[in-house]
C-alpha cells in the first residue's frame, strides 16, 4: 500500500483561463474560496507535501499550497507540461495530480486512486461516463519517458498515459464532483445550496 510519506499532491492551475475571460481560474471563489483552497483540502490531509503548478499570480498561490512551481517551459503549453513538472519537482514516489477547477473533487480521492492502482504506473479517475486524465496517481520515474514525448510536441495527457501501464478508477458514485468549471455560467449553475454540501474541509 502507498503511504503519505510517498505522496506528493500536484495542482494543475498554470492555464490561461480562456473560457474564464482569460482570468486566472484557480483563484476564482466559490463559497467564499476560491476554487484551488478547495482542491487543497481534499489534498493536504493524504499527502506529504502539496504542490501548486502556477504560472503567474505566484504570490496568492503560495498561500495555498507548500511549493508554487512554474512549468520547465514557457508559454503556457497545457497540462502534460503541468505535469512534468510536478513530476521533477516531487520528492516522493507517486504524485497525485488534479486540477484546480473542479472544487467538488471526492474526499477520500487519494484513497480511492491509490486503493484502485493495483501493479500499475497511473491511475486515472472514471466518472462512469468518462475518463478524467488530468486526475490522476502517476509514478515520477515516468518523467523521463514525458520528457521526451513533450520534446516531440506531444500535448494529450491521455495519450501520454495510454504509453504505459494504467488503470481506470471508478468513481461512477460521485460523478458530480469531477464537474469542471469553465466558465460564469457553471459557477451559477452549482447552486450555493450544492456548495455548502460539497465544499467542506477535510
Amino acid at each position: 500500500m502507498i503511504s503519505r510519506a510517498e505522496l506528493t499532491g500536484l495542482i494543475l492551475a498554470g492555464g490561461k483561463g480562456r473560457r474564464m475571460g482569460g482570468r486566472d481560474k484557480g483563484l476564482e471563489l466559490l463559497a467564499g474560496q476560491p476554487f484551488v483552497a478547495h482542491v487543497q483540502n481534499r489534498l493536504a490531509n493524504h499527502v506529504s507535501e502539496v504542490l501548486i503548478n502556477a504560472n503567474r499570480n505566484l504570490e496568492r498561490y503560495a498561500d495555498f499550497g507548500d511549493r508554487v512551481i512554474v512549468d520547465s517551459e514557457g508559454g503556457f503549453l497545457g497540462p502534460l507540461m503541468g505535469i512534468y513538472t510536478g513530476l521533477r519537482a516531487a520528492s516522493t514516489p507517486w504524485v497525485v495530480v488534479t486540477p484546480c477547477d473542479s472544487p467538488a473533487l471526492p474526499t477520500d480521492l487519494v484513497a480511492r486512486l491509490v486503493n484502485g492502482i493495483g501493479e500499475n504506473d497511473i491511475a486515472v479517475a472514471d466518472d462512469g461516463e468518462r475518463l478524467h486524465p488530468v486526475v490522476a496517481l502517476i509514478r515520477t520515474t515516468l518523467a523521463d519517458d514525458l520528457e521526451q514525448v513533450l520534446s516531440q510536441g506531444e500535448r494529450k495527457v491521455e495519450r501520454w498515459q495510454a504509453r504505459h501501464a494504467w488503470c481506470r478508477v471508478d468513481m461512477s458514485d460521485c460523478a458530480e464532483a469531477f464537474t469542471n468549471l469553465n466558465s460564469e455560467a457553471d459557477k451559477r449553475r452549482l447552486s450555493l445550496k450544492e456548495a455548502g454540501a460539497t465544499f467542506t474541509n477535510i
